[in-house]
């Protein structure tokens, strides 16, 4: 059955694979974002509209909701700067009050909002987290993106029952795939493939290929539980492992050397003052160190059961 839905972030990493699984499924897609896409203006039954969800004027996302059967929240900013902590918190706090306002005016009574694993599934010991978990709070006070997405959380399930709208979330683990044009996510490995990262981190990752968390957002619309968190998540990889796969990939050395965590914080956050004292972008920070030091590992299984979700190997 054809239905009509919105995407804000559209031209996001995930948000350009989740209107092409949309479009491609022959759902007519009201795609939402502050520029439209290239890669997007060749599908069939995609309209664009030029909107912010930071913005209080109400018109151009009151108007591209109107008639949709469904919303996705996918607008977002990825960032490790504390510096960007404010600008983060507007766009998926404040943004997300917007959106759900919008949705509510519009009469659209189902949101589908992606967030991130790292509100929850992040440790410092090596354990396997599943949706039923409580917030990792204390893990990430000093990481400003998996703040806000906790907060944003909080705020979108407040929203939805002042409003009676059904809310449900999706928390994908770290995306790669084709077509992050912004590197928002495969930076890091960009860096591993031109051997830029010269310590190995102690921790661990959980990956997914954004194409798979596309199919399992796009089906949390109809299968979703109001309500609900679904991690769409693939392989629990130690970072010796995944360096040494993405290294082998590329034809290049994978880091080997190894130090105490409080030192390799040390150092990074030496080389962190240098370079931006000299108005340089610094080849390492000490979130990314600290965030190499931590497990994500997590269990998808539930939105396996509940979403059709699979991802591939």
């Amino acid at each position: 059955m054809t239905e009509r839905y919105a995407v804000t972030g559209a031209t996001g990493f995930l948000g350009e694979h989740v209107v092409r699984e949309l479009a491609e499924a022959g759902h007519e897609v009201v795609a939402i974002s502050r520029a439209p896409s290239q890669a997007l203006s060749a599908l069939e039954n995609v309209q664009f509209v030029r909107a912010d969800v930071t913005e209080p004027a109400r018109g151009a996302l009151d108007e591209a909701l109107a008639g949709a059967r469904g919303l996705f929240h996918l607008a977002g900013q990825v960032s490790r700067d504390p510096k960007d902590a404010q600008p983060m918190m507007r766009v998926h706090v404040d943004g997300t009050k917007r959106a759900l306002a919008a949705a509510d005016r519009a009469g659209v009574g189902r949101v589908v909002v992606a967030s991130s694993s790292g509100t929850i599934a992040v440790s410092a010991a090596e354990r396997v987290h599943t949706e039923d978990d409580g917030y990792a709070t204390d893990v990430v006070a000093g990481w400003p993106y998996y703040t806000s997405k906790i907060y944003q959380e909080k705020v979108a399930l407040e929203v939805a029952a002042e409003r009676e709208l059904e809310v449900v979330f999706v928390n994908p683990s770290l995306l790669l795939g084709p077509g992050d044009a912004r590197l928002s996510s495969t930076r890091d490995v960009l860096r591993i493939m031109r051997g830029q990262i010269p310590v190995l981190p102690r921790g661990g990752v959980n990956f997914v290929d954004v194409r798979d968390a596309a199919a399992g957002t796009a089906s949390a619309m109809a299968r979703g539980r109001p309500g609900e968190r679904y991690f769409l998540g693939g392989p629990n990889w130690a970072a010796e492992e995944f360096f040494a796969r993405v290294a082998r990939a590329a034809n290049v050395a994978p880091p080997r050397l190894k130090i105490p965590n409080k030192l390799s914080r040390l150092g990074a956050g030496l080389v962190e003052e240098l370079y931006r004292a000299r108005h340089k972008a610094p080849p390492v920070d000490r979130i990314s160190v600290e965030m190499g030091e931590h497990y994500w590992y997590l269990d998808s299984g539930k939105a396996e059961r509940e979403l059709g979700f699979a991802a591939r190997e």
